[in-house]
């Protein structure tokens, strides 16, 4: 039985931090991941936004990490030259009714510590000027990343620590015993035993926890998937900053994002799906070009072209309110070493430092 400090399970931007973490405190790490490369998953499908901290709700996790780890993010950026942009990001309301939730927003950033601008109209549109809306919030700190080049930075520093990532390597099934976490890995018998565990696998995190033996079912969420649809704009973008509308049950609306050579894509959408797959259905563009007409009217028919397509891990039904990310470490289930992240989805890449340090926390301290 060969024996490892810490097992990361999953390879995506959170269990990248996470082995960075481990390795920077001197713990042998594994990484272990079940596709053929790193970051396949959530953190390739997502809009690359660095998040200000709006949306969550005050003394959550989501905004706790969010907010800390945004400026601990963009420093790693401008430390280790990961190309990314503070672009700012306009949320409109595209009618009157509409305002009082431009109100709600403010006041709920501000409850988090962060600060944005009520514009009006003609102020919005001197920002962005084929922008229809009757009052706008400016998020100055909004902006956007390279993500694949912040998972390889992330990657890079834990190797140089001596972190190894094995990938093609599924975990399915874990035991609990005195002298650690015995892991089985492609369906074969446990041949690994890890101090620490550290479960990063995003849409399957509850269905590893679920392959451990004698971990308390109670303890594990039942998991639920949300699928975003994304679309890219055929031609040149007019616009400069990002557009969100005002947010929609299970996601932030059909909203308009930069990359950061400028190509506009606009999504997601959400659609509830029983299992986990990313292919995408032309005929969904015909909910986005009325969803943008409402803040850019001048969308030409046609303009519109697939993307690609991601899936959210969520631990809340959709008819319930969006869950806060779930870490459960051994205060909440008292096994020693195990860490459980359960429904870690946006802000997920912004919070990613800030989240690894806590979770790395709470799995050394036993």
């Amino acid at each position: 039985m060969d024996t490892v400090d810490a097992v990361v399970i999953g390879a995506g931007v959170v269990g990248l931090a996470v082995a960075r973490a481990l390795a920077i405190r001197g713990r042998e790490t594994l990484i272990l991941e079940a596709c053929g490369q790193f970051g396949t998953g959530a953190s390739s499908r997502n809009s690359e936004v660095v998040h200000a901290g709006i949306y969550y709700p005050r003394g959550s996790l989501k905004a706790q990490l969010c907010v800390t780890g945004r400026e601990q993010l963009y420093h790693f950026c401008e430390r280790y030259g990961i190309e990314h942009r503070r672009c700012g990001k306009l949320i409109v309301a595209t009618s009157e009714a509409q305002l009082p939730e431009l109100e709600r927003l403010r006041t709920a950033a501000q409850a988090n510590n962060v600060s944005l601008a009520l514009l009006g109209r003609e102020a919005a549109v001197s920002l962005e000027n084929e922008l229809s809306c009757v009052g706008a919030l400016h998020s100055p700190l909004t902006g956007i990343i390279d993500s694949h080049g912040y998972m390889l930075a992330l990657l890079g520093q834990a190797q140089s620590l001596g972190a190894t990532l094995v990938c093609n390597s599924r975990v399915t099934a874990m035991y609990l015993e005195a002298a650690g976490v015995l892991l089985g890995i492609n369906d074969e018998e446990p041949q690994l035993c890890a101090r620490i565990v550290i479960n990063c696998a995003g849409l399957y995190a509850p269905q590893v926890a679920r392959s451990t033996h004698g971990f308390p079912a109670a303890r594990i969420p039942t998991p639920y998937f949300a699928k975003g649809t994304y679309f890219g704009l055929a031609g040149r973008s007019p616009f400069s900053h990002l557009v969100y509308p005002i947010p929609e049950h299970g996601g932030l609306g059909v909203h308009l994002t930069l990359d950061l050579a400028g190509r506009v894509r606009f999504g997601p959408d959400v659609q509830w799906i029983d299992e986990p797959n990313y292919d995408v259905d032309p005929r969904r563009a015909d909910r986005f070009y009325a969803a943008i007409r409402e803040y850019w009217p001048a969308l030409p028919d046609g303009a519109l072209q697939p993307a690609y397509a991601g899936v959210r891990p969520k631990i809340s039904a959709p008819t319930e309110p969006a869950a806060d990310f779930r870490i459960d470490g051994p205060a909440a289930h008292g096994v020693p070493g195990l860490v459980n992240l359960f429904g870690i989805e946006s802000p997920g890449l912004t919070a990613s430092l800030t989240l690894a340090d806590h979770v790395v926390t709470l799995a050394c301290e036993t």
